[in-house]
């Protein structure tokens, strides 16, 4: 004869343990859900895809123009090119830094928030650009990548030409400061000048010849360094 009770020690044991590692797997990714939901985003609002978003939804009339909705959207994948390449030039020295503990979980599980965020954002351009015109959504992506380059260009140029104007003034207050100088150096030079006694002149470079002086006002005579 089975026995039934002996049997159903065993599975009433599985069952409670089962079941205390199901609640204690839901509550911990529940837990962990929350947690990440309240992380502080890896970046700032979306300001262009809540414009774009704003003109797609406007209802009164006259209605925007599609020209003015792609050019909101296109203005929208530029920040999204921008943010991807942060988030690739960021990934690597974020792994390096996890693996020796510098930085904490959270700020991986940002990271990795932030990415997924980044797919759905390119997804839903994508949807976007092809609602407007077939096919489009295939290059949306490097109009706006082209422009992301041109963007960046433009400020680099700006930067060297601050950087030009102030070096400019730089040089200007430097050449204003060293004449000053030079100007102080010549009013406090002595005026006075070597001068000759009366009747003698110097004795010409490059020759033999030496001044003897006669004594007189008059022209003085050469004496050569000769033969005697």
């Amino acid at each position: 004869m089975v026995d039934w009770i002996s049997l159903a020690i065993p599975f009433a044991y599985l069952g409670v343990l089962i079941g205390s590692l199901a609640t204690f797997s839901h509550l911990y990714r529940a837990r962990k859900a929350h947690k990440a939901a309240s992380l502080a985003p890896w970046f700032p609002p979306h300001l262009t895809r809540n414009i774009y978003l704003s003109l797609l939804h406007i209802e009164s009339e006259p209605k925007v123009p599609d020209s003015v909705l792609k050019a909101a959207l296109l203005r929208r994948a530029v920040d999204d090119i921008h943010r991807i390449v942060e988030l690739r030039s960021s990934k690597q020295a974020l792994q390096v830094l996890l693996q020796r503990g510098s930085v904490g979980d959270d700020l991986w599980q940002r990271f990795q928030r932030a990415e997924k965020e980044v797919e759905a954002e390119l997804r839903d351009v994508v949807s976007e650009a092809n609602a407007f015109a077939p096919g489009w959504g295939q290059t949306i992506f490097q109009n706006a990548s082209e422009m992301a380059q041109n963007q960046l260009l433009r400020a680099r140029v700006d930067e060297l030409q601050a950087q030009t104007e102030a070096e400019k003034e730089w040089w200007s207050r430097k050449k204003a400061a060293i004449s000053e100088d030079f100007m102080k150096e010549l009013d406090s030079a002595p005026t006075s000048r070597p001068t000759t006694s009366a009747g003698s002149r110097p004795t010409t470079s490059g020759s033999d010849a030496v001044l003897v002086d006669t004594g007189s006002p008059g022209t003085p005579k050469r004496k050569s360094k000769g033969k005697k």
